[in-house]
């Protein structure tokens, strides 16, 4: 490909044979493609700087009823597919007066809880949970839908249950198994997340997922969902378990945060937050750290109480039932050999902890070593 198509489909199928996750198109650069986390420019030439170029491609596909409001808010998210399956999520934007394009693949399979490397818990959460709030949560491009995909396809593969999304754009189409599901999508089925949730519980909904928990609209919906019997999944843009919380205070008055602190103890059945690695294995490229808080009754109470700053010290003391810092997840991709170890020390939280953790296993592994020997005469 040595010009650019007049088209963007033959740079959409193009993602699929690169193995990219994203394409990018801005103005005076060719397209760029994310390949395995690293951004790769292609050969195609620059594209025009007046952004001509990239309004023509993407207008193409900008679904008609929404175009107006890139034109008005100068951005616009929306989902296309292809007639293969494959999905995309595309985010336009203006800059400096002229359209640039970010274009992330959605593999059409949902993966398992094996295929992405993700602990046991997941699954455990994903399997036990009837009621309550199951949030999922890290930075942009950490994983956070894919996880969601598969958590919430576990749950319509194993429930005869009604699922309902609420999401912006939809990203994985479900395909009923045991469930039956709506998918809805903002600007297209809906206005705003808070709208979509409220409707959802008027609608005999068993399982709820809200895409994105970014307003006090929003976040009040889904905890009064959560707390009245519905499971709720949900994502938010934190970078760990500890930021969660404080997270979802700010979006309320001061004299409010008693009532949410109760409201999110009573409900909360799990806290999973994620990071994504470069993989020892090319061939899987990027694999999770994770860090999981469960719901448990010590957890209940120092949420209730305001006493966030021992929730790092409780997750390290009740491993055995799951829960887990990124410290100890990443001690087991190590271990596993799912990571080198200084990609294990360039994402480690306490970079010490990590060594002394590791070296401790390794001094540990030794000894047994030596014992076999001695006992067996070597």
């Amino acid at each position: 490909m040595h010009q650019l198509p007049s088209s963007i489909i033959p740079l959409l199928e193009m993602m699929k044979k690169l193995g990219a996750s994203d394409l990018h198109m801005k103005t005076g650069l060719p397209p760029v493609y994310r390949i395995a986390g690293a951004l790769r420019r292609t050969d195609i030439p620059p594209l025009d700087p007046d952004g001509e170029q990239i309004e023509k491609l993407m207008r193409e596909i900008m679904p008609e009823r929404r175009a107006h409001l890139y034109d008005e808010k100068g951005a616009l998210d929306f989902s296309y597919h292809l007639p293969d399956g494959d999905r995309f999520r595309i985010n336009v934007l203006r800059a400096g007066e002229h359209m640039h394009a970010a274009v992330r693949r959605v593999n059409a399979v949902i993966p398992s809880f094996e295929d992405l490397h993700l602990p046991p818990i997941y699954r455990k959460v994903a399997q036990e949970a009837h009621e309550g709030l199951v949030l999922v949560v890290g930075v942009t491009g950490c994983g956070k839908s894919t996880t969601m995909a598969a958590m919430l396809d576990h749950v319509n593969a194993t429930r005869p249950v009604h699922i309902i999304s609420v999401e912006d754009p939809v990203e994985f189409l479900l395909k009923p198994k045991k469930a039956i599901i709506s998918q809805r999508e903002i600007g297209l089925d809906l206005e705003s997340f808070a709208d979509g949730l409220r409707s959802a519980v008027r609608q005999d909904p068993d399982v709820i997922f809200v895409g994105e928990l970014r307003d006090r609209e929003t976040i009040t919906a889904a905890l009064q969902a959560a707390e009245t019997g519905h499971l709720v999944f949900g994502t938010l843009h934190t970078a760990d378990t500890m930021q969660t919380l404080t997270r979802i205070l700010e979006f309320f008055s001061h004299d409010e945060h008693e009532f949410i602190r109760s409201a999110v103890a009573n409900s909360l059945q799990a806290v999973f937050a994620q990071r994504l690695l470069p993989a020892a294995d090319p061939k899987i490229s990027r694999v999770p750290a994770t860090e999981v808080l469960l719901g448990e009754p010590i957890v209940t109470d120092k949420i209730r109480n305001g006493e966030d700053e021992d929730l790092p010290a409780v997750i390290a003391s009740n491993e055995e039932g799951g829960m887990h810092s990124f410290t100890r997840s990443l001690v087991r991709l190590y271990n596993e050999e799912l990571v080198f170890l200084d990609t294990a020390m360039e994402y480690a939280p306490h970079r010490e902890q990590l060594e002394s953790e590791i070296r401790g296993i390794k001094t540990t592994a030794q000894s047994l070593v030596h014992r076999v020997k001695r006992r067996d005469g070597g």
